[in-house]
């Protein structure tokens, strides 16, 4: 099996040749800058400087050289940026900050920083609807998004990757905290569910806009879409199942639709933590592949949502512990980790192996490649004599 053929076998629940595995093919499996240069150290590789597929989280793009002892089965592709928008990093003593393209200010400390926070979200202030109408949304067909994307999208083809087509801007309850703040959103659905309603309805049509060209764009060339929302956080829902069923599940059933009505490839969906309650109707929605599968979150045992959800999910993450054993344990206990997630979520397929969300700066590399090393060993054997 080539890469793309092993991912497929796993997304139609069939027993590839080895657990697949994904490293880079998102922004929420990838790698912090400083654990990529601990790690090209680590294997012996040469400094290279080091090139950014995140700017935010500070995520590294991967290099042909760790690419090759590394041997990921997925590939990313990512719009560029608008050709309206000039990203400019300004110094503000102790910080760099920049706004991006929605008005939302990010900040990174210059010493000690590893990646940039929100400082300032440009909807704070609005108290009506009529005030969401004017503000100035961004363009989602701006051409600077779209420009190269079906040549990188083929080219990834070639090699005989999976291709994975990431979206403009994060989800729609994401948004609407981005945009209004933390301590307002959680007051809008409480107060003003009409602007709730209303904002999510703006930022789910932005989405459409821009997922219809996209698809054009790279054709039959993508096999995975990504999205991404948080809304759990590690001991329950950050809004209620009840809110989430009345608000979010008709905007996704929206979102999820249309993009199974422009492609025939998979919708995955990136969402943290307790999330157990409403995993069953993002499938009615039409999911398709859930992420990061956060084992350490309550209700989440990786062998009960297998048996739960198997029949209907991908689980693409939920390999090693990002949390605490990653960075913490020894690379004996990291091991075990992997061995016990491969173990729960391998059989039958419907599993890619990824660490639950990006490995952060302060993963050892020899942690890193205690993972890497545990997954060729039993993700190999996960399927018995076929491997």
């Amino acid at each position: 099996m080539n890469a793309r053929q092993r991912v497929w076998a796993a997304l139609n629940h069939q027993e590839p040749d080895r657990v697949p595995f994904d490293l880079g093919g998102t922004t929420v499996t990838s790698i912090h800058v400083t654990a990529y240069r601990n790690l090209r150290d680590y294997l012996g590789l040469p400094p290279v400087e080091v090139r950014l597929a995140d700017l935010v989280e500070q995520l590294a793009e991967l290099d042909d050289d760790v690419a090759s002892q590394l041997q990921p089965d997925c590939g990313r592709v990512a719009p560029g940026l608008a050709s309206s928008y000039e990203r400019i990093l300004r110094d503000e003593g102790d910080y760099v900050v920049f706004a991006d393209e929605w008005g939302i200010d990010w900040a990174m400390p210059k010493q000690g920083g590893f990646f940039y926070d929100m400082v300032g979200h440009p909807l704070a202030g609005a108290s009506s609807i009529e005030d969401l109408r004017n503000y100035r949304w961004p363009d989602p067909l701006d051409p600077g998004r779209f420009a190269g994307l079906g040549e990188r999208a083929r080219a990834l083809r070639r090699e005989g990757k999976a291709v994975v087509l990431a979206p403009h801007c994060v989800g729609p309850t994401e948004m609407h905290a981005f945009l209004r703040g933390w301590t307002q959103y959680y007051m809008d659905f409480a107060l003003n569910p009409r602007l709730v309603e209303y904002l999510l309805d703006q930022i789910v049509d932005l989405k459409l806009a821009y997922w219809e060209q996209a698809l054009r764009e790279v054709g039959d060339d993508v096999d995975v879409v990504v999205e991404a929302d948080d809304f759990a956080g590690q001991q329950r829902m950050l809004i209620s199942p009840k809110t989430f069923r009345t608000i979010l599940k008709p905007r996704y059933a929206r979102l999820f639709g249309f993009i199974h009505d422009h492609t025939s490839a998979k919708l995955f969906l990136h969402s943290c933590g307790a999330m157990h309650a409403v995993i069953g109707d993002l499938i009615d929605c039409g999911l398709d592949i859930l992420n990061p599968v956060q084992k350490s979150a309550t209700g989440m045992d990786l062998g009960e949502l297998k048996r739960e959800f198997g029949r209907d999910l991908v689980f693409w993450g939920g390999g090693v512990d990002t949390q605490g054993v990653f960075a913490s344990g020894t690379p004996d206990e990291i091991r075990e980790d992997v061995r016990q997630s491969i173990e729960a979520l391998a059989p039958g397929g419907g599993f890619v192996f990824a660490t639950i969300h990006n490995t952060q700066a302060n993963v050892p590399a020899e942690n890193f490649c205690a993972m890497w090393e545990a997954l060729q060993t039993y993700g190999a054997t996960a399927y018995g004599a076929g491997a």
